[in-house]
């Protein structure tokens, strides 16, 4: 079976290492938004990601945390407004 092709994330939030990437989902009740949170961390040669956090990770991640709810409920009553309009 092909692996499905995804749309790029609508927005990434970063902080140092922390990052969120907000996905937008259309549904029939019009466009929902959903986050994933990333660490950056580098393995020798290479950058990876991981979706575990450490103790000094966890202020970025409430920052990261707070500007992806701050963007989705700003673009979510731009998108109302559009289409009251």
């Amino acid at each position: 079976m092909p692996k499905k092709e995804h749309a790029p994330p609508v927005k990434e939030i970063r902080f140092g290492r922390v990052m969120a990437l907000i996905w937008a989902n259309d549904t029939e009740r019009g466009t929902m938004h959903n986050v994933t949170f990333q660490r950056l961390y580098h393995d020798g040669k290479e950058w990876q990601t991981t979706e575990s956090f450490g103790r000094d990770d966890l202020p970025l991640l409430a920052k990261v945390a707070d500007r992806a709810h701050t963007w989705i409920f700003e673009n979510s009553r731009a998108e109302e407004k559009a289409e009251a309009a």
